[in-house]
């Protein structure tokens, strides 16, 4: 029996071994492989169509040197939404629940576009500190507003994951264990209340989606400013 709702967070062990490790490489072992076949099955197809649909919507307002970065973030992405959609699966654990994954997935890539901008243009990537036609007496202030404003984003990205995450699942537990509770004493509204549970199950799969989506798409838009 649990003692905190947060403990679900906690990463699991077996045998002295944190399980985190075996989450995050079952992804990729569920996606199907492309065979050397002239003519795929119907589940490769549609997982090639969709990501060729994803890559072109996400690298269209990058010009050509974003491109590189393609397989990247769409291999990002995909790993983000199976982890995080493996995650709402009874008796799992979502890595992306942890802040420490998370921040190691945005520093290092915001520190990717940051460097990228300084070596190709680093004129225009100082420029952005300081908005055109600033009065003189601004200037230091706003240097420094933009400088901090700089150095949240990748805090902001890893936060703006964990929290959804975390917050849904929570909602999740609490509304699963009220229904538990409720059942023998007033199972017309615990049915009200799975009511409620199965919803928000729904709400959290379009969540899980969503959020990987954000995650990578900030991503190309801090690499779209550098490049």
């Amino acid at each position: 029996m649990m003692v905190s709702f947060f403990d679900q967070f906690a990463s699991p062990l077996y045998l002295g071994i944190p399980l985190i490790a075996i989450a995050i490489t079952l992804p990729w072992v569920l996606y199907p492989t492309p065979s050397s076949r002239w003519i795929n099955n119907r589940l490769i197809t549609v997982q090639g169509w969709l990501i060729n649909r994803f890559t072109n919507q996400l690298m269209l307002p990058l010009n050509m040197g974003g491109h590189k970065w393609a397989l990247l973030l769409v291999s990002l992405m995909v790993f983000l939404i199976t982890i995080n959609m493996l995650g709402l699966l009874p008796y799992t654990f979502t890595p992306t629940t942890q802040l420490s994954l998370n921040m190691g997935f945005a520093v290092p890539l915001w520190l990717a576009t940051v460097i990228i901008g300084m070596r190709n243009q680093p004129t225009v990537a100082l420029g952005h500190l300081l908005p055109e036609g600033t009065p003189i007496p601004l200037i230091p202030v706003l240097i420094i507003i933009e400088t901090i404003s700089l150095f949240i984003r990748p805090l902001a990205l890893g936060v703006r994951l964990t929290a959804n995450l975390t917050a849904g699942h929570l909602l999740i537990q609490l509304i699963a264990t009220a229904v538990f509770v409720l059942l023998p004493m007033m199972p017309t509204v615990a049915i009200l209340t799975a009511t409620v549970l199965f919803l928000l199950t729904l709400l959290e799969v379009a969540v899980a989606m969503i959020q990987a989506y954000v995650f990578v798409l900030l991503l190309s838009l801090y690499l779209q400013k550098n490049v």
